[in-house]
This record gives C-alpha cells, structure tokens and sequence, in this order.
C-alpha cells in the first residue's frame, strides 16, 4: 500500500522555547590543517570496544583501518591523519572515563590510503557490509553502529526512512551546513538507503529556522528524476525544543509513538541523521571511511565562530588553538547546552559522534542556585516523554529503585527540558542519570 505525506507536522507533546543563537549558521565551513598529533579512541561507538590493528612505529595514511572488532555491535575506526603510530595506551576522554586510543603523529601530507576504493554493492547484504566497513555510527551524539541499525530484525517491517536535519540545540549549525555544502550526497544517501531497504517513503525533517536548506532541498528533489513518485519529500517542523529527538520526531512526521522500551522499527520507521547519510553516500563513491567531523566552534569565549571540518582525533585544545579564543573558557561543552557533556579535559580528543564544541565564558557557564520545588508542574508539562521529573528526582534520594522503575525513568532521554523549564533550577537531569545507574546497578546485581 502506497503511503501519504501529512500536509504539516503532527502535534508532539512538551517541549521548551530554547533561544536558537545559530550564529554560524550562515557561516561557511572551513578545513582545519592537521594537527601534530591525534589520539583515536579504541571505542566512539555503542557496543564492543576495537582492538588495535597497528602498533607503535607503524606507518599509515587517511582512511587505513587501524582497530576493528568481531562483535556484531561495533564498528571499525580509521586512520585521520597519515603519519607514524607513536604509541597505543589509555589516555582520559571528555566524559573523565579512560580508554585505549592509537596516537599517530601527523606528517601533514594527509594521503590518503592507496587501497581504498568504492565498495561493490549488489544487494542489501553487501550494501550493509558496505556500511560497517566505512565505520559509520549515529553522527546525531547516539554513537549508534549505523550497519546494526539497517538491519532490520526479522519480522519487523519498516516501510519510512526519517532524515534529522532538526538540529535544535541552541548555537549548532553543523547539520545545517552539511545540508547546505554537501546537498548531493545528502540526497544520494537518501534515495540509496531507501532502495536498499525497499522502503516506501523518505522525509528530510528541517525546521522552519533553516529555510535555506528547505528552499534548496525542494529545488533539487523537483527536479531529481529518482523523484517522478515525489516518494521523497522535505517536512518543515516547528523550531521547537527538543524537536529533533528521534521519538519526538516520528510523532510530528508520522503521527507514530514509539512505545516505551521500543526502537522506530517497531513502528516501521529508521531516523538517520543528515550527516551519517551524507557520510554514507560518500563512502559508496569513494571508499573513504569516516575519518573526520563537522563541528560548530563557539560561545562566549571564541573569538571567531565557525563551523570547522577537523579530523577525528584532534585535541580539544588544539581545536581551540585552531579558532582563537578571547579569553580563557571557564567551561568547554562537548554538543550544545541542552544535551552537551562538560569536558573533563581540553586534551580530550573530537570522536565521531561529537558535533560541536561550546567554549563558554564565565557569565554563560555560571549556574544559578537551585531552591525548593514549588510545585510548579512545568517539568512535567515539558517533558516530551510524559514523565514527572519531580517524583524521579524524589525518589533518587531515597534510592526506591522500584518506584524509579515503575515511573519509566530509563526512558528519559536526558533532554533537558525538565531543567530548563524549572522556575527554581533543581539539577532534574543530574537526578535521573543517577537514578538510570541505580536501576542498571539494581540489574547488575540480579
């Protein structure tokens, strides 16, 4: 049965009015010259961690696999500088934690590996190999091995393919841009994914915020001949907070909820995001795995916002050396300030699923005092999963591991807006991730 297109978005529920501050949004992306050295994490994926496939004193070039793993839910990592493996040990990442990573020292001529090559892609086996092979995960901040989410299980019929170029954190524009600079991959991805899966219908979800990227997606799509059934189309949403989360964004684009503790496929559809996509089209022509990311550079500390396309690995210092700052940060957030993390180090290196870096001043990364719940019920009013962040936050005090349970806290999905919205700024996300670790502790134990 051939499915329709809605004429507008489907009303989600919650949310928050979050100022946009897309300053780079019309700022075009810049390459940055490699570094003196990068440090590749050994694990940038959900699932199994790589191990090494090169050792210290090794030669290797862009794009050369240097760490793979047999588990299914994985995902190979690549070289992003051409240069010599200086060494293979654990070094600290931006959420604190500690893991093994390979350090090459760049010789700066960034060539490319000579046995890379498109892969040959027959049939939707292939093409799934295809896509683990180029490394490719979840480029939103999942970290998610792509190849694992296009395999749908058996017995599952996914029949929509979502393309996320909602972008709504405040300040990120990276999405933006890829949409922008790199419009025909980002169109050759969709229409590939969608024959390969042999899915009905594709929407390229944009808010209202970007009409740039609107205006030059329907221009091409009218007159792509792959287009005759119009199968493909561009839905405009509602700027709005936290619009591009995946449940959110099945809800406003196919009136579909995915129940809780259910993935899309349960409700026939797969969310990619513009930049996996893109990235995907790429390494079909090329056979250039994913070796480096778009980030948006800013806040109040940069002296000179941009986006800036580096390669994976990049210190977060170096990064910052690269854009120039005004004056020293007083906080450096990994993603945006809804759903970014605070680096725990500036040494910590830029990993595939990172797309953005917000240096913040000492005024912008100033938290104010929590004070006593009021009762308010904006928390739960926002909250786009229909949960009560008060009651969660309450008991997280006590420890009630089943009352966290029977209240869904696993669903949450740490947007934010439950903090935001609080007029007296309890620290609510802070509350349910620990509440998350106590319920997976809970079940370590059984």
């Amino acid at each position: 049965m051939e499915l329709s297109f809605p004429t507008k978005p489907f009303r989600t529920h919650g949310g928050a009015a979050v100022p946009h501050r897309k300053n780079t949004a019309q700022v075009q992306s810049v390459v940055m010259p490699a570094p003196k050295e990068v440090a590749i994490p050994m694990q940038m994926h959900v699932g199994a961690p790589c191990s090494p496939l090169v050792k210290p004193g090794d030669l290797v070039t862009v794009g050369q696999k240097i760490g793979d793993s047999k588990a299914f839910v994985s995902a190979p990592i690549h070289a992003s500088v051409s240069g010599k493996v200086k060494a293979i040990q654990k070094i600290q990442l931006s959420n604190g934690g500690y893991g093994d990573a390979v350090i090459i020292e760049s010789d700066g001529k960034m060539e490319p590996c000579p046995d890379l090559k498109a892969p040959e892609v027959t049939d939707l086996k292939s093409f799934l190999q295809a896509v683990r092979d180029s490394g490719l995960v979840g480029l939103g901040g999942a970290g998610f091995p792509t190849h694992v989410k296009l395999n749908v299980p058996e017995g599952k019929k996914v029949d929509t393919l979502i393309v996320n170029i909602a972008e709504c954190e405040p300040y990120l524009t990276a999405d933006n841009r890829e949409a922008l600079e790199d419009t025909a991959n980002v169109l050759d991805g969709v229409f590939t994914v969608k024959k390969m899966l042999g899915l009905s219908r594709a929407m390229i979800a944009v808010e209202k915020n970007k009409p740039e990227v609107i205006s030059q997606l329907n221009t091409l799509l009218t007159t792509d001949s792959r287009n005759d059934g119009q199968t493909v189309r561009v839905m405009p949403l509602k700027a709005t907070y936290p619009q591009g989360a995946e449940k959110v964004l099945i809800k406003a684009c196919t009136d579909r909820v995915v129940p809780m503790g259910k993935l899309p496929a349960d409700v026939g559809c797969i969310v990619m995001n513009v930049t996996s996509i893109a990235t995907l089209a790429n390494y079909l022509k090329t056979g250039m795995p994913l070796v480096k990311k778009r980030l948006t550079i800013d806040g109040g500390a940069v002296k000179d916002p941009k986006n800036a396309i580096v390669p994976i690995g990049t210190s977060i210092h170096d990064i910052m050396d690269f854009v120039g700052t005004k004056k020293a940060p007083a906080k450096v957030l990994i993603g945006g300030p809804m759903m970014g993390m605070a680096a725990a180090t500036i040494d910590a290196p830029v990993q595939k699923q990172n797309n953005g870096l917000l240096f913040l001043s000492e005024e912008e990364a100033h938290l104010p005092q929590p004070t006593a719940c009021i009762r308010c019920g904006r928390c739960v009013q926002g909250c786009p999963m229909h949960l009560i962040p008060t009651k969660l936050e309450e008991y997280v005090k006590v420890q009630d591991v089943g009352a966290l349970q029977k209240f869904d806290v696993m669903d949450c999905m740490e947007c934010g807006t439950c903090a935001y919205n609080c007029p007296a700024h309890r620290p609510l996300v802070q509350a349910i991730r620990l509440g998350k670790s106590l319920v997976k502790a809970g079940g370590a134990k059984k």
